[in-house]
């Protein structure tokens, strides 16, 4: 049968052994590449339905998928004003005021990317801004999407005139927190919404990503990728996980339980998504002794060993978890949880740690001998610390545990499977951005500073490979994906040139000539 697709002059990349393969072209049928060969043998398999496309000797790769973003929420939190670059409060002002002048009376102001670092020794607090603010309701979310800025009008508007006590801690305060003002905002309607979040995937798709981690199932997301995946328009394959709050009873599990492994063609629930504390940045991480202002001691679930019961329960119906955990005592609760739903169930479930930004020495090792996979964010580290720890991360932790960050390089070392992602909306999607984060260290908006942790970077074949190998064993989908062999899917991602021998500071401009999912491009640029 002829083949839908068929890619010639290629140079095939791959990932697990880092060398480009003999054959110089593929042909791909029902999602899958179903031959590998030369020009003359798979340019045989087309007929005049078929796509035919010479690339020229760019460089082809296994689909790039990102280990860990929020699309729906990404989208309805990257709308509004872009703070995201702003390095001081100057910065900041000078970009509100441009929005300011620009709204209708009575309209809201919606920042986001907000850098807690800009207010340098000040509080982190609206007081910052009033100048500017004054009289305008405005919410500027933090970059860590679990704080939120509202201005004196903003809280008026909420009937907030005092403080609030809330029944959760570490970010669901700030959530619920959050919320009271965020309904006196006008809301987007469903159509809307809907429309952001298929334009910020087709964004995703042009940045050569072809599938995602999503860490989230809240509101209209699966009904989202649903009504998208039945029109032909999800450009992305996604793998969700539905949160476990705590307070999640018995019922509540066995339906997280009874949700795995439904969905679309292109998208599936898969594995639940728990945290064990919040932010280091806000003072809600779950550190093993407090930070400098003596905050982050606890941790989000009230009591711990109902996290470690759930985790239990859910290993041994076979789900895989994903928690997020960002100060060393929440990894290494973790780590124990896991260990002891292994000790009664050995089946061959792979959990997963997300964010692990700071941890000693003694838990390095427990990754591997427990098979959880370290699924990390490094570009948090480029653009939201610095080299001379003078960053608000880095001070609230003090010198010892701020030099233990974000340590790629030594869980690699230490036999654990590392999983690359952006946490998009918290930082950039672009994957050649993230691996390249994982290479050079450096802030991306000015590479000319010195890295946080040279030490700790990544090789440039284990940064490809964190967003290809490593994102499909951590799916359970090794057996057909992130390699390219026929049967395998037909998921690529196609560069102007070898991502290996590019400088890791050359990486983002690296042009992204062709995304294909299923069998079928869903980014294609003029060049090709």
């Amino acid at each position: 049968m002829p083949a839908p697709l068929v890619l010639l002059s290629a140079r095939l990349l791959d990932p697990a052994t880092g060398t480009f393969l003999p054959e110089t072209a593929l042909a791909a049928a029902d999602g899958k590449i179903t031959a590998l060969g030369d020009d003359r043998e798979i340019r045989a398999l087309a007929d005049a339905a078929t796509t035919v496309i010479d690339l020229k000797g760019a460089v082809v790769t296994p689909g790039l998928t990102d280990g860990h973003l929020h699309p729906v929420s990404g989208a309805e939190l990257t709308h509004g004003l872009d703070l995201s670059g702003c390095t001081d409060l100057d910065g900041v002002r000078a970009a509100l005021a441009g929005e300011v002048a620009a709204l209708t009376p009575g309209a809201w102001l919606h920042g986001w990317g907000l850098d807690p670092n800009v207010f340098g020794d000040r509080p982190v607090e609206a007081a910052a801004l009033a100048p500017v603010l004054d009289g305008v309701p405005a919410l500027l979310q933090l970059f860590d999407a679990h704080s939120m800025l509202a201005s004196p009008r903003a809280l008026e508007l909420a009937g907030v005139d005092g403080p609030r006590a809330f029944d959760q801690a570490a970010e669901v305060v700030c959530d619920a927190a959050c919320e009271l003002v965020e309904r006196a905002a006008p809301q987007p309607t469903r159509e809307e919404r809907r429309a952001r979040l298929a334009a910020a995937l087709r964004a995703m798709a042009a940045a050569g990503l072809t599938g995602g981690h999503a860490m989230d199932a809240n509101g209209d997301s699966l009904a989202f990728y649903e009504e998208l995946d039945a029109a032909g328009d999800l450009p992305l394959r996604l793998r969700v996980a539905p949160w476990c709050q705590p307070g999640t009873d018995a019922d509540g599990v066995r339906a997280l339980i009874a949700r795995q492994g439904t969905g679309g063609r292109l998208w599936r629930t898969a594995g639940v998504k728990l945290f064990m504390d919040g932010t280091i940045d806000n003072g809600t991480a779950w550190l093993e002794r407090p930070d400098c202002h003596g905050e982050s001691t606890h941790a989000f679930w009230p009591d711990p060993a109902v996290y470690t019961r759930i985790v239990g329960q859910l290993h041994a119906a076979g789900v895989p978890t994903a928690t997020h955990a960002i100060g060393d005592a929440a990894v290494r609760h973790v780590l124990d949880a896991v260990e002891q739903a292994r000790r009664a169930d050995r089946n061959g479930v792979r959990h997963r740690i997300e964010h692990i930004e700071t941890v000693p020495d003694d838990t390095l090792r427990r990754f591997a001998e427990l098979g959880v996979l370290a699924s990390m964010q490094p570009t948090h580290c480029c653009d939201f610390t610095r080299a001379d720890h003078t960053d608000n991360w880095s001070r609230r932790l003090g010198e010892e545990r701020a030099a233990r960050a974000w340590r790629c390089r030594d869980l690699t070392d230490a036999g654990a499977t590392v999983v690359l992602g952006s946490d998009w909306p918290i930082a950039p999607y672009p994957p050649l951005g993230v691996m390249a984060g994982a290479r050079h260290r450096r802030p991306t908006r000015d590479l000319d500073q010195p890295p946080h942790g040279p030490e700790q970077a990544l090789t440039a074949l284990e940064a490809l490979r964190g967003m290809t190998v490593h994102a499909a064993h951590a799916a359970g989908e090794e057996d057909r994906a992130g390699r390219l062999a026929p049967g395998y899917r037909a998921d690529l991602t196609v560069l102007a040139d070898d991502p290996l021998t590019t400088a890791a500071t050359d990486l983002p401009d690296l042009p992204v000539l062709l995304t294909v999912l299923d069998g079928r491009p869903t980014h294609r640029d003029p060049r090709v």
